[in-house]
């Protein structure tokens, strides 16, 4: 087996870069035929994962969350395989697939794994791996993108807490598959195909990979203080207990908003609403620690 491995060395505050000595000598270690392709733009390692793909190589996303959405997303629906070294901040769909989160010691997934093909999200042409949300998720993801001094996962709670602050309830109208409609004002819709985000966050915690749907989990409006109190609690997935949060199933899900609001998923923008969400079955397949 070859491998192509595309690297964001900046990802993670550089976390990516400084680790890859290591990986590479892991990858030799487990003799893994590679080589290194290094990339600072989402288009450009697209371009690379299907020049990996005609190449018949695995291409091997090392790095953020939204990396390896975007690697995913050129192989859709194609035969190619997908690797993943976590080398981001959140790391979360390394997480829920049960690859180390150390990228050295995720090399011998790679050189041991097994194939498993996992659904994708899209919005229109974009693809996604985790968890597209908008509302308060939009405000608390942009400022902590535009955050420079904190890093790591606690970045996501410095978003958080300063979306908090600024956050007015917005008019969210939901479809399901064209036929349940509901209209609520409160916080956000979040459409999963995974069930965790910023650095471990079971925002959908019955989510899965595998059924080619997508849980639609929206949050109502409630007091600030209760929904400050109601964050931690999304770390267990406790919060789907709760009255202001409800949680469906469905292969798509169309969101409009009472005011502009960009969608978010795997930490990037990927639209504005109104948009359409859909779930697309067996779109990927993944290396995954075997059994």
């Amino acid at each position: 087996m070859s491998l192509a491995l595309i690297v964001n060395p900046s990802a993670g505050g550089g976390r990516a870069g400084r680790a890859l000595p290591g990986v590479v000598a892991r990858l030799r270690h487990h003799r893994l035929e590679h080589h290194v392709e290094q990339t600072r733009s989402l288009e450009h390692a697209r371009e690379l994962a299907r020049a990996a793909a005609a190449a018949g190589q695995t291409a091997v996303a090392f790095g953020g969350d939204g990396l390896i959405a975007a690697v995913a997303g050129a192989l859709k629906h194609t035969e190619a395989t997908l690797g993943v070294l976590p080398g981001g901040r959140g790391n979360d769909f390394a997480r829920v697939l049960g690859i180390p989160r150390d990228p050295r010691a995720a090399c011998a997934v790679l050189a041991t794994g097994v194939v498993r093909p996992v659904d994708l999200g899209a919005v229109g042409d974009r693809g996604f791996i985790g968890i597209a949300s908008c509302g308060f998720d939009s405000d608390a993801n942009r400022i902590a993108n535009e955050t420079r001094l904190v890093r790591g996962k606690l970045v996501y709670a410095v978003g958080a807490l300063r979306a908090l602050a600024g956050w007015t309830p917005a008019r969210f109208t939901v479809t399901l598959d064209d036929r349940e409609q509901r209209s609520f004002t409160g916080f956000s819709v979040a459409a999963a195909n995974s069930k965790a985000y910023g650095g471990g966050m079971h925002l959908a915690p019955h989510a899965s990979l595998q059924d080619g749907l997508l849980d639609v989990v929206t949050i109502a409006e409630l007091p600030k203080l209760r929904f400050l109190g109601l964050l931690p609690t999304v770390f267990s997935g406790a919060h789907v207990r709760l009255r202001a949060v409800r949680v469906a199933r469905a292969q798509t899900v169309r969101i409009e908003a009472n005011r502009p609001i960009v969608m978010y998923a795997d930490g990037d923008p990927i639209g504005e609403l109104p948009v359409t969400v859909r779930a697309v079955a067996s779109a990927v397949r993944v290396l995954v620690p075997a059994p």
